[in-house]
């Protein structure tokens, strides 16, 4: 009877401990053993590798600014230390997996390779306690762990609405909190172009300005007829990408094309078909400014509001010279393997009444308009395969004949993921019913977002590999993505907001081996960070 109590009290106790390891997204394997280790000001953190000191500098960073201290960073120690260790060969696991160990004497973290290391650095943030302190217990684990999916990613949409530079650093660094590796940066739109292009001033001078914005959701209850502008320069464009490197995220750079293009052709209006036309914005979501520019002969604005609109690049020698030319220089700021080029939502409309296009179509032996976007799409897929880039582009792209070697973004549901897959196309995942973090999270929300439903249990849900497609097909899935387009986000609370707490979910989707998923487990786990989040001062979505 009393071993029996003994051994039960035992299990009771083992299990009460467990709980306090609550880690997001969850790791491969979790061994939860007894005793704990303190980090304290004495504590060393061992960096015999320079190429880990960015990690260090990451956990220091944290260590400063949540709990007040750092830790001195040396090249030898034994107890009392976290130790950073990058390998190349640990058994099981490849570039991104790492091993942690902890127990009363100090912390081992061996990554399959710096990025690994880092990673394992982001499990022992989650060991940390939550609070202010001088004196961190943490549990003493083994840990065994690496990614599931090669891409986990995050879109941010700052041409909707423009974000400084110190927010779009924090958003990288959430990303990084969460052991994703990819930033999307979508640049360019119809209601703002953000990033500096030196041989096309105007692209900033004007087409990074707007301006107003319509009230309210989209058709809108008029313009509120306050400007909107702001753009990245060449060298702050360079401190961003160094900054996501230094936290093993690539920044990939999207500049859209034919569609979505009006701040361009609001710079540069022989980019349209039409140069002469003026820009059609529907009288009541038009600003006071904006009426008196176009009554005084000027001809193309930056759109004031949101949705799809029919002016777009003309397929001229003058806009692919001019393509060329911006992507010479995002190229040259952006060592990203992929280039984004959009490719989405571009009405025909134009082109169908264009004398050129039509000819056009005809000269090229093409079947129709769809064709003349695939034409369009394969032609710079040329352009940046020569350069060494790899293309990517939203489903739209496999309308009229897919380019060669591009990946699909498919975020139309699920279908043009698979029939990418099935014609051996690499593919992202990143449908809207499931990963747009624009999305309603709640049927009863306050605020105003562009629908939708998306709560934390459905993104949770989502398995970025269809059941349509067979083993040898799924392997061409790299992984997927959560988009966050900033229509009805003005300001860093709002996309704090909205993609808290769905992002930890998303992490957990990409990261975590498929049968380590638990919704009941997670819905623990989250509490704590929520709690976390209020450690970072970040804001969240708090309802249920």
């Amino acid at each position: 009877m009393v071993k029996s109590f003994f051994f039960s009290f035992l299990l009771c106790t083992t299990f009460s401990f467990a709980q306090e390891v609550k880690i997001i997204p969850q790791p491969a394997e979790v061994i939860t053993n007894t005793g704990n280790f303190i980090i304290n000001p004495k504590t060393s953190l061992v960096v015999a590798n320079k190429e880990d000191k960015p990690t260090a500098a990451f956990l220091n960073k944290y260590l400063l600014e949540y709990y007040g201290f750092e830790l001195p960073v040396v090249q030898k120690a034994s107890k009392n230390s976290i130790k950073l260790v990058s390998l190349k060969n640990i058994d099981g696991l490849k570039g991104e997996g790492y091993t942690l160990k902890s127990d009363k004497e100090g912390v081992l973290i061996e990554g399959n390779s710096n990025q690994g290391t880092f990673y394992g650095m982001q499990t022992l943030i989650q060991l940390l306690p939550v609070g202010k302190s001088k004196s961190l217990k943490i549990a003493s684990v083994t840990v065994k762990d690496g990614p599931r999916f090669a891409y986990r990613g995050s879109m941010l949409d700052v041409s909707r609405h423009f974000f400084p530079v110190s927010f779009v650093k924090k958003y990288i660094d959430y990303l990084a909190l969460h052991k994703m590796n990819y930033f999307h940066w979508h640049l360019t739109e119809d209601q703002g172009w953000r990033i500096e292009i030196k041989k096309y001033p105007r692209l900033t001078e004007i087409g990074s300005k707007r301006n107003g914005t319509i009230v309210g959701r989209y058709p809108g209850k008029g313009n509120d007829n306050t400007p909107e502008e702001g753009f990245y320069t060449q060298e702050q464009v360079k401190d961003i990408v160094k900054y996501a490197s230094d936290r093993f995220i690539t920044v990939i750079p999207e500049i859209e094309m034919p569609g979505h293009s009006s701040a361009a052709i609001a710079a540069y209006p022989l980019l349209s078909c039409f140069p002469n036309e003026k820009t059609d914005i529907p009288a009541n979501m038009i600003s006071e400014k904006s009426k008196q520019e176009l009554a005084s002969g000027r001809i193309k604005l930056v759109q004031e509001t949101w949705g799809v609109f029919t002016d777009v690049y003309a397929p001229t020698e003058y806009t692919f010279k001019f393509l060329e030319d911006v992507l010479d220089e995002v190229m040259a700021l952006f060592p990203s393997k992929y280039i984004h080029v959009g490719g989405d939502e571009s009405p025909k409309d134009a082109w169908k009444r264009s004398e050129f296009c039509q000819q056009l179509i005809k000269e090229k032996g093409l079947k129709d308009e769809h064709e003349l976007q695939s034409y369009f799409i394969q032609r710079m897929e040329k352009y940046i395969n020569k350069n060494g880039r790899t293309l990517i582009g939203w489903d739209e792209i496999l309308e009229g004949g897919l380019a060669p070697n591009a990946i699909v973004m498919s975020w139309r549901g699920e279908a043009g993921g698979i029939a990418a897959a099935k014609e051996n196309h690499q593919v992202i995942m990143t449908p809207g019913s499931h990963v747009y973090l624009d999305h309603t999270q709640t049927k009863n929300e306050k605020e105003v977002t562009i629908g939708g439903f998306t709560n934390l249990e459905k993104i949770y849900s989502y398995e970025p590999i269809p059941k349509e497609l067979n083993e040898q097909q799924a392997k061409y899935v790299m992984g997927a993505q959560g988009n966050v387009w900033t229509e009805y986000m003005a300001n860093p609370a709002k996309v704090e907001y909205m993609i808290f707490p769905r992002l930890s979910a998303l992490s957990e989707v990409l990261w975590s081996p498929k049968e380590k998923k638990n919704w009941t487990v997670f819905q623990t786990k989250i509490e704590t960070m929520k709690k976390r989040y209020d450690m970072w001062g970040a804001n969240y979505f708090k309802g249920k």
